[in-house]
């Protein structure tokens, strides 16, 4: 490394302001954070964590933490509502090429692990129920603040994408924890809707509905009544209490760029907040937490300009190249239309 340490201030406890945090700390940063929640979300969805992200994680100290908990996905299943299988997640492929297996975490497991190392590096704490208006808000002396405060972040304006704003897309995305283990995963398409199981721990299941219109468990229900089993048994099966509902958003117009004024930063969501339907949302935080660290690290305090160049370079391109894919592949597994649609996953390999 080279210059000297500074401070920073990143605002979100979510993966990639944890994870940019715990990256600065090992930099030898000093580095407060603040949450505008009282306390972390527990909701218990799951990450799907890609090998790029894996050994992003390795490289900040957290392999290990990931891999205690994770459970590996590797047969899953693109199905018509009725069971026909069109064709399959190409998993064996990704694994055979990067030597692992991708990886499904339950959210709270990986917000624990990384408030772990946060907390064992030692220096500020998390500051809980504290928010930040605009960076302008930003106490004296701190060289860099972060904004990994998600899709509204205080960090992207004025000085970053004065354009960009969240976005609907006219879908309500439904996310769950079943039970037990239903053996069947992948995602079932139907016409302007979908559906999808993942593995996330044993006994039980991770689950995920998208439908243009449903306000209520039971409008849930009867979107996806009639479909092969065991998605109507799951959705019968768990309770409605425990089941999040959101419009889903994306950050629209990309941003053009990640940085300003030689000290703002934005890392996730707050960066290029994108659809799940790729499943990257928590992988490309991760990648931005840490190809930031580094950058920051190999500049130090006095090349902080210089860092958050590189930074902007190596990840803005990518990610928001994921973020238009990810965009895309929604328009298409929501197709109202889905003959073609079904004609053409058919021509992959089964």
């Amino acid at each position: 490394m080279s210059g000297n340490r500074g401070t920073a201030l990143v605002v979100g406890a979510g993966v990639g302001g944890l994870a940019t945090a715990i990256g600065l700390r090992r930099a030898g940063w000093g580095v407060a954070v603040l949450e505008r929640r009282t306390a972390l979300e527990r909701y218990g969805t799951a990450f799907a964590i890609h090998p790029g992200a894996q050994a992003a994680l390795d490289r900040l100290g957290l392999g290990d933490a990931l891999r205690a908990r994770a459970v590996p996905y590797r047969d899953a299943r693109i199905r018509r509502p009725d069971g026909t299988v069109l064709a399959a997640l190409p998993l064996e492929r990704i694994e055979r090429k990067a030597g692992r297996p991708e990886l499904l975490i339950a959210r709270p497991y990986l917000i624990d692990a990384l408030v772990a190392e946060f907390d064992r590096l030692g220096g500020a704490r998390i500051a809980y129920g504290q928010a930040l208006a605009e960076p302008a808000d930003v106490p004296p002396g701190v060289d860099l603040l972060v904004g990994g405060d998600g899709l509204n972040s205080a960090g992207r304006t004025p000085p970053i994408g004065r354009a960009s704003a969240p976005r609907t897309i006219g879908t309500v995305a439904w996310i769950g924890i079943a039970g037990f283990e239903t053996g069947v995963y992948g995602e079932t398409w139907g016409v302007g809707r979908f559906f999808g199981m993942t593995p996330v721990e044993p006994g039980r299941t991770n689950w995920y509905a998208a439908v243009p219109e449903a306000t209520t468990a039971d409008e849930l229900r009867d979107a996806f009544a009639g479909w092969h089993d065991p998605v109507p048994r799951v959705l019968a099966e768990t309770d409605p209490s425990t089941w999040i509902r959101y419009e889903m958003r994306h950050l629209y117009p990309a941003l053009p760029a990640f940085t300003a004024i030689g000290r703002v930063a934005l890392v996730g969501d707050a960066a290029h907040a994108m659809t799940p339907n790729l499943g990257q949302g928590a992988c490309t935080a991760l990648l931005d937490a840490e190809a930031l660290t580094r950058a920051v690290a190999g500049h130090g305090r006095t090349g902080l300009a210089g860092a958050l160049r590189a930074y902007d370079a190596e990840r803005r391109r990518s990610a928001q190249r994921v973020a238009f894919a990810s965009r895309n592949l929604h328009r298409f597994v929501s197709a109202r239309r889905p003959v073609l649609r079904d004609a053409l996953v058919g021509l992959l390999p089964g």
